[in-house]
């Protein structure tokens, strides 16, 4: 291979991995959209934090109880399920 053809396949390749580097404007316009799309359909009542009444939910002694169950829940070694086995002996 001559040296001019190596300046051109050089100068070629060149172009093509700048050309990779270009701007693309027709995504920016678009980035960022569908995750504004998302978080705008996660809202259930956008005007949730002008409400000032207070949201019911469960008894004072009934919470603390849940609490301590689901703390301990992680204390305490799973219990092992027994497994349910059904005989075919028998069926028609």
């Amino acid at each position: 291979m001559t040296i001019r053809c190596k300046r051109i396949a050089c100068a070629a390749l060149s172009g093509m991995l700048l050309y990779g580097c270009s701007t693309t404007p027709r995504f920016n316009a678009q980035f960022g959209t569908s995750v504004r799309a998302n978080v705008a359909a996660q809202v259930l009542d956008p005007t949730a934090s002008a409400n000032t009444n207070p949201a019911a939910g469960m008894e004072g002694k009934a919470a603390v109880i849940a609490q301590e169950r689901y703390e301990n829940s992680f204390k305490e070694p799973e219990k092992p399920i027994r497994a349910l086995v059904v005989n075919g002996v028998g069926s028609k």
